[in-house]
């Protein structure tokens, strides 16, 4: 997701770093639109630095970060069209004025008039032109738009007065804006471990064996959980994705490596995903040269530790699932799995269909608890973790949960 955060002329406009901060925190990319009177409290060098986006000071002239092939006269239809919502913090009488009566005068209020997105809006002005009919009347034409609106704080305020018109916490701004896009806070305060991706057994120096996963589905839960508001330790095999700049990463490369680092971190989880592609086996012995090419070999293997396994057996509190990778009775598979490794719930894919799972964008499952069966058809993969991450909610308020069913 993408929002663009318009930052108008106000003391409180040094706090918009820490808001675009938080909005990647939750994976969202911020791209800043400032006011004229803005860059006179916050360089936009400041804002291109901390979102790695070009930040816009003006309606036809070069913003920070600018690229020569930009056509800024028409830049504007195409912000507009590109995010998902518009924030505005903080917002000043001018800037909410400029949107009331619909005035285009600069890019931030032509870009309000141009996109169809969501937009939200966190006040922050002197105590009497809070107060004032003008601004409350522009308020509530705003409101009636659908606008919404983060109500300020009353304190001690720069001007040395006292009264409503301090600008909202950040967090509360941040909230507001994640509800706008459709992102629930359901999973704040949790602590969700996922694995991802494949893991490789070394043969010699420069062969090992592997598996297709490429972790396209634990990372689009771990980005999925990051913006309901968990905080995500992440352990990964090798993969060619970039996580999450708000997950904490562990890299792992063999079964063994990853079991010692979600053994490490299991104690701090209280969800627990395990979506990797661990090997089953490796080979029983590891050859210290490469092995040259001398006509047949034989290669003995055995089995790697069972992670999900151990995750059961040292498990407190936390909410376990697991995934299945399987080609043959999906269901049935699963299900012995569900109940032999004790876990909350588990998800289960049919591997050997043409274009989903293993090194697709797309994936459809079944989702098996103890309760019910959700059938996921095919979709994207962060479409599947959205679901997978509606379940585990369910599972957190039991009361929400249907009764067990049978077998």
């Amino acid at each position: 997701m993408k929002i663009a955060l318009g930052v108008s002329g106000g003391i409180a406009a040094y706090k918009a770093a820490e808001i675009v901060r938080l909005l990647q925190d939750r994976g969202i990319r911020v791209q800043v639109v400032m006011t004229h009177a803005a860059q006179e409290f916050i360089r936009p060098l400041t804002f291109a630095a901390l979102s790695g986006e070009k930040v816009i000071t003006d309606m036809f002239g070069a913003g920070a970060g600018d690229h020569p092939n930009i056509d800024s006269a028409v830049e504007h239809i195409s912000v507009a069209q590109s995010i998902d919502a518009l924030l505005v913090a903080p917002a000043t009488a001018d800037i909410l004025g400029k949107f009331a009566q619909g005035l285009a005068t600069d890019f931030l209020s032509t870009l309000y008039l141009a996109t169809t997105a969501p937009v939200v809006v966190a006040p922050a002005m002197n105590v009497n032109m809070w107060d004032h009919p003008a601004t409350q009347a522009n308020l509530e034409i705003l409101k009636k738009r659908g606008v919404k609106i983060v109500q300020p704080g009353s304190g001690y305020l720069a001007c040395g007065m006292t009264g409503p018109g301090r600008l909202a916490e950040n967090e509360a701004i941040v909230a507001a804006t994640l509800e706008a896009l459709g992102a629930s806070q359901e999973l704040a305060g949790e602590t969700v471990l996922i694995t991802a991706g494949p893991t490789r057994e070394k043969i010699d120096p420069v062969r090992y064996l592997t598996n297709r996963s490429s972790g396209r589905m634990g990372y689009a839960l771990a980005e999925a959980a990051l913006r309901r508001g968990a905080r995500v330790l992440l352990v990964s095999g090798p993969t060619a994705l970039t996580p999450p700049g708000a997950a904490q990463v562990t890299r792992v490369e063999s079964a063994e490596e990853m079991r010692q680092a979600v053994l490490q971190l299991l104690p701090q989880a209280t969800i627990v995903i395990k979506t990797a592609a661990v090997s089953d086996y490796r080979p029983k012995s590891l050859a210290s040269q490469k092995i040259k090419r001398s006509g047949p070999m034989t290669l003995e293997l055995e089995p790697t530790v069972d992670i999900l396994g151990e995750i059961a057996r040292h498990k407190q509190s936390q909410l376990i699932v697991g995934f299945a990778a399987e080609t043959q009775n999906a269901l049935e598979n699963a299900r012995k799995k569900l109940a032999a490794k004790s876990l909350d719930a588990i998800v289960v894919n049919d591997v050997s269909r043409e274009g989903v799972g293993f090194d697709s964008d797309r994936n459809a499952v079944t989702i098996i608890t103890q309760h019910e069966v959700v059938e996921v058809p095919e979709t994207t993969k962060w479409e599947v973790a959205q679901r997978v991450l509606d379940q585990v909610v369910r599972l957190r308020n039991p009361q929400n949960v249907p009764a067990k069913i049978g077998k």
